[in-house]
Protein backbone atom coordinates (compact mmCIF):
# COMPACT_ATOMS: atom_id res chain seq x y z
CA UNK A 1 0.00 0.00 0.00
CA UNK A 2 2.52 2.56 1.09
CA UNK A 3 4.44 2.49 -2.81
CA UNK A 4 0.69 3.56 -3.83
CA UNK A 5 0.53 6.91 -2.26
CA UNK A 6 1.42 10.07 -3.76
CA UNK A 7 4.86 11.56 -3.15
CA UNK A 8 3.61 14.20 -0.69
CA UNK A 9 1.64 11.38 1.44
CA UNK A 10 4.47 9.27 1.59
CA UNK A 11 6.42 12.59 2.79
CA UNK A 12 4.10 12.90 5.69
CA UNK A 13 4.45 8.50 6.16
CA UNK A 14 7.90 9.51 6.65
CA UNK A 15 7.74 12.17 9.05
CA UNK A 16 5.38 10.09 11.25
CA UNK A 17 8.69 7.33 11.00
CA UNK A 18 10.56 10.09 12.40
CA UNK A 19 8.46 11.35 14.88
CA UNK A 20 7.68 7.94 16.50
CA UNK A 21 11.57 7.28 16.12
CA UNK A 22 12.31 10.05 18.66
CA UNK A 23 8.97 9.37 21.04
CA UNK A 24 11.01 5.51 20.71
CA UNK A 25 14.51 5.88 21.20
CA UNK A 26 15.98 3.43 22.90
CA UNK A 27 13.08 1.34 23.10
CA UNK A 28 12.21 0.01 19.60
CA UNK A 29 14.27 0.46 16.04
CA UNK A 30 13.28 2.50 13.14
CA UNK A 31 12.76 -0.93 11.40
CA UNK A 32 10.32 -1.71 13.67
CA UNK A 33 8.46 1.09 13.47
CA UNK A 34 8.53 1.49 9.87
CA UNK A 35 7.29 -2.08 9.59
CA UNK A 36 4.19 -1.06 12.20
CA UNK A 37 3.40 2.33 10.02
CA UNK A 38 3.88 0.61 7.11
CA UNK A 39 1.36 -2.23 8.57
CA UNK A 40 -0.98 0.69 9.45
CA UNK A 41 -1.28 2.22 6.41
CA UNK A 42 -2.18 -1.17 5.06
CA UNK A 43 -5.08 -1.47 7.20
CA UNK A 44 -6.13 1.91 7.73
CA UNK A 45 -5.44 3.17 4.15
CA UNK A 46 -7.90 1.48 1.97
CA UNK A 47 -11.06 2.82 3.49
CA UNK A 48 -9.40 6.82 3.76
CA UNK A 49 -8.53 9.32 1.82
CA UNK A 50 -4.84 9.53 1.46
CA UNK A 51 -4.93 13.09 3.09
CA UNK A 52 -6.00 11.04 6.34
CA UNK A 53 -3.84 8.20 6.08
CA UNK A 54 -0.22 9.83 7.87
CA UNK A 55 -2.68 10.91 10.65
CA UNK A 56 -4.24 7.83 11.16
CA UNK A 57 -1.33 5.33 10.70
CA UNK A 58 1.05 7.37 13.01
CA UNK A 59 -1.83 7.22 15.77
CA UNK A 60 -2.72 3.56 15.13
CA UNK A 61 1.13 2.79 15.37
CA UNK A 62 1.92 4.46 18.26
CA UNK A 63 -1.21 2.53 19.90
CA UNK A 64 0.36 -0.57 18.81
CA UNK A 65 4.15 -0.07 19.77
CA UNK A 66 2.69 1.28 23.54
CA UNK A 67 1.13 -1.34 23.77
CA UNK A 68 3.66 -3.54 22.32
CA UNK A 69 6.20 -2.19 24.46
CA UNK A 70 4.31 -2.69 27.81
CA UNK A 71 3.35 -6.21 26.83
CA UNK A 72 7.68 -7.17 27.16
CA UNK A 73 8.08 -4.66 30.01
CA UNK A 74 9.88 -2.16 28.06
CA UNK A 75 7.75 0.51 29.00
CA UNK A 76 6.10 0.96 32.34
CA UNK A 77 2.11 0.21 32.38
CA UNK A 78 1.53 2.87 34.66
CA UNK A 79 -2.42 2.16 34.50
CA UNK A 80 -4.27 -0.63 34.49
CA UNK A 81 -5.20 -1.21 30.99
CA UNK A 82 -9.36 -2.62 29.56
CA UNK A 83 -9.32 -3.08 25.79
CA UNK A 84 -12.82 -3.62 24.65
CA UNK A 85 -13.30 -5.42 21.49
CA UNK A 86 -16.02 -5.60 19.01
CA UNK A 87 -16.78 -6.57 15.00
CA UNK A 88 -16.90 -2.99 13.59
CA UNK A 89 -14.80 -0.98 16.31
CA UNK A 90 -17.86 1.64 15.04
CA UNK A 91 -20.18 1.41 18.08
CA UNK A 92 -20.23 -0.51 21.19
CA UNK A 93 -16.65 -0.67 21.86
CA UNK A 94 -16.02 2.92 20.85
CA UNK A 95 -19.20 4.01 23.28
CA UNK A 96 -17.28 1.61 26.39
CA UNK A 97 -13.71 3.20 25.81
CA UNK A 98 -15.18 6.29 25.74
CA UNK A 99 -17.35 5.79 28.85
CA UNK A 100 -14.68 4.06 31.25
CA UNK A 101 -12.34 7.00 30.50
CA UNK A 102 -15.36 9.47 31.83
CA UNK A 103 -16.47 7.30 34.41
CA UNK A 104 -12.65 6.88 35.66
CA UNK A 105 -11.59 10.39 35.19
CA UNK A 106 -8.76 8.88 32.72
CA UNK A 107 -6.86 6.60 36.01
CA UNK A 108 -7.74 3.06 34.19
CA UNK A 109 -5.90 2.91 30.91
CA UNK A 110 -8.93 1.75 27.51
CA UNK A 111 -8.66 0.58 23.89
CA UNK A 112 -11.01 -0.56 21.51
CA UNK A 113 -11.11 -2.51 18.69
CA UNK A 114 -12.46 -4.49 16.09
CA UNK A 115 -12.70 -8.18 14.27
CA UNK A 116 -14.06 -6.20 10.83
CA UNK A 117 -13.58 -2.51 11.71
CA UNK A 118 -16.10 -0.30 9.68
CA UNK A 119 -14.94 2.54 7.58
CA UNK A 120 -16.14 5.07 10.55
CA UNK A 121 -17.62 5.64 13.65
CA UNK A 122 -21.47 5.32 13.99
CA UNK A 123 -22.46 8.86 13.82
CA UNK A 124 -25.54 7.79 15.90
CA UNK A 125 -23.07 6.65 18.50
CA UNK A 126 -21.09 10.05 18.62
CA UNK A 127 -24.08 11.53 19.04
CA UNK A 128 -25.42 9.96 21.94
CA UNK A 129 -22.24 10.12 23.23
CA UNK A 130 -22.18 13.95 22.91
CA UNK A 131 -24.67 14.28 25.00
CA UNK A 132 -22.63 12.93 27.48
CA UNK A 133 -19.69 15.58 27.14
CA UNK A 134 -17.89 12.57 25.17
CA UNK A 135 -16.45 13.54 21.86
CA UNK A 136 -15.94 10.53 19.66
CA UNK A 137 -14.98 12.89 16.26
CA UNK A 138 -11.33 11.96 16.63
CA UNK A 139 -12.12 8.44 17.36
CA UNK A 140 -11.59 5.84 14.09
CA UNK A 141 -12.03 1.85 14.03
CA UNK A 142 -8.94 -0.04 14.23
CA UNK A 143 -8.45 -3.69 13.73
CA UNK A 144 -7.58 -6.00 16.84
CA UNK A 145 -3.97 -6.55 17.15
CA UNK A 146 -2.04 -8.98 19.05
CA UNK A 147 -0.42 -7.21 20.89
CA UNK A 148 -3.29 -5.26 22.55
CA UNK A 149 -4.51 -8.21 24.01
CA UNK A 150 -1.29 -8.61 25.31
CA UNK A 151 -0.70 -5.17 27.38
CA UNK A 152 -4.80 -5.33 28.58
CA UNK A 153 -5.51 -6.40 32.28
CA UNK A 154 -9.18 -6.77 31.01
CA UNK A 155 -10.55 -7.88 27.91
CA UNK A 156 -14.23 -7.29 27.07
CA UNK A 157 -15.79 -8.70 23.96
CA UNK A 158 -18.81 -7.53 22.80
CA UNK A 159 -20.69 -9.60 19.73
CA UNK A 160 -17.68 -10.54 18.64
CA UNK A 161 -17.22 -14.55 19.26
CA UNK A 162 -14.18 -16.19 19.35
CA UNK A 163 -11.73 -13.71 17.65
CA UNK A 164 -10.38 -12.64 20.72
CA UNK A 165 -6.72 -14.40 21.66
CA UNK A 166 -6.81 -16.01 24.82
CA UNK A 167 -3.67 -15.43 27.28
CA UNK A 168 -3.31 -16.47 31.06
CA UNK A 169 -3.54 -13.93 33.64
CA UNK A 170 -6.29 -11.84 32.23
CA UNK A 171 -9.67 -11.03 32.82
CA UNK A 172 -12.29 -11.60 30.07
CA UNK A 173 -15.87 -11.09 29.68
CA UNK A 174 -18.29 -11.06 27.05
CA UNK A 175 -21.19 -8.43 27.04
CA UNK A 176 -24.08 -8.88 25.35
CA UNK A 177 -25.57 -5.48 24.62
CA UNK A 178 -27.18 -4.27 21.66
CA UNK A 179 -25.49 -3.30 18.53
CA UNK A 180 -25.87 0.35 17.00
CA UNK A 181 -25.34 -0.62 13.48
CA UNK A 182 -28.38 -2.43 13.78
CA UNK A 183 -30.70 0.67 15.59
CA UNK A 184 -33.04 2.61 13.76
CA UNK A 185 -33.45 5.84 15.97
CA UNK A 186 -31.50 7.69 18.36
CA UNK A 187 -33.19 6.59 21.39
CA UNK A 188 -32.47 3.15 20.50
CA UNK A 189 -28.62 3.98 20.87
CA UNK A 190 -29.40 5.97 23.81
CA UNK A 191 -30.57 2.82 25.59
CA UNK A 192 -26.96 0.76 24.36
CA UNK A 193 -25.30 3.31 25.19
CA UNK A 194 -26.83 3.46 29.24
CA UNK A 195 -26.72 -0.34 29.45
CA UNK A 196 -22.75 -0.11 28.24
CA UNK A 197 -22.26 2.68 31.02
CA UNK A 198 -23.98 0.44 33.25
CA UNK A 199 -21.78 -2.02 33.07
CA UNK A 200 -18.75 -0.10 32.63
CA UNK A 201 -19.59 1.46 36.13
CA UNK A 202 -19.72 -1.81 37.78
CA UNK A 203 -16.65 -3.12 35.70
CA UNK A 204 -14.55 -0.37 37.95
CA UNK A 205 -16.47 -0.64 41.23
CA UNK A 206 -15.18 -4.35 41.03
CA UNK A 207 -11.32 -2.99 39.76
CA UNK A 208 -11.56 -1.06 42.94
CA UNK A 209 -11.13 2.14 40.90
CA UNK A 210 -12.94 5.49 41.93
CA UNK A 211 -16.06 6.52 39.28
CA UNK A 212 -17.43 9.27 38.74
CA UNK A 213 -20.96 9.85 37.83
CA UNK A 214 -23.20 12.40 36.62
Amino acid sequence: MTEMLDPVTRQHVEKAVDALQDEFSGTFSRETISRFIAESVDVLGGAKVNVFIPVLAHRFTRERLKALGQAEGLITKELREVLFVCVQNAGRSQMAAGLLTLRSSGLVGVRSAGSKPAEHVNPLASQAMAELGVDLDDAFPKPLTDEVVRAADVVITMGCGDACPIYPGKRYEDWEVGDPAEASSLDEVRSIRDAIDRRVQQLLSELGAPVTSQ
